[in-house]
């Protein structure tokens, strides 16, 4: 019997430096994996930013956005509000920067405009081309030539 003793007593340090390995191999490839992670993460960035470079380069749309506006409208009878989110398309980021400079100009140009409109105006198509051509106008007066390429409604509500 003492021989069964001695074989059971032989194969538990055997399963205990096997727990011991894979323990050791598993905090191994935790490691490993987090530290891919991490490595992609940092060089990911650069190359985000060398990418978003290239895209604005390759013809990517620069557009200034201006807050909402909201103004009355003559409708023959009531008076009727008018909600109208404008964007610009521009010719660079620093038209962008210079047209943040000037973005009270561009709000009291275009606030001055909206008011003058009737419900008639703006109710058909040819109406709201007809707007964004004139909101076009008065922006381009701000700026110097060329520098405003489009003119974009990208909400527009007669309530």
């Amino acid at each position: 019997m003492a021989p069964k003793d001695d074989h059971v007593t032989e194969a538990a340090p055997e399963k205990g430096k096997g727990k011991m390995k894979l323990i050791i191999i598993i905090a191994a490839v935790v490691i490993l994996v987090a530290g891919g992670i991490s490595g992609y993460f940092f060089f990911a960035g650069g190359h985000k930013a060398e990418a978003s470079a290239k895209t604005e380069v390759a013809g990517v749309p620069s557009i200034y956005s201006l807050d909402p506006f909201i103004v009355n409208i003559y409708d023959g009878q009531d008076l009727r509000y008018l909600r109208v989110k404008v964007e610009m398309e521009v010719a660079s980021e620093e038209v962008k920067v210079e047209m943040e400079a000037r973005k009270a100009q561009f709000r009291d140009a275009i606030l001055v405009l909206l008011t003058t409109k009737t419900m008639l105006d703006i109710r058909d198509q040819q109406g709201k081309n007809q707007l964004r051509q004139e909101i076009f106008t008065v922006s381009s007066n701000i700026l110097p030539p060329g520098k405003l390429k489009r003119v974009y409604f990208t909400d527009f509500v007669v309530q």
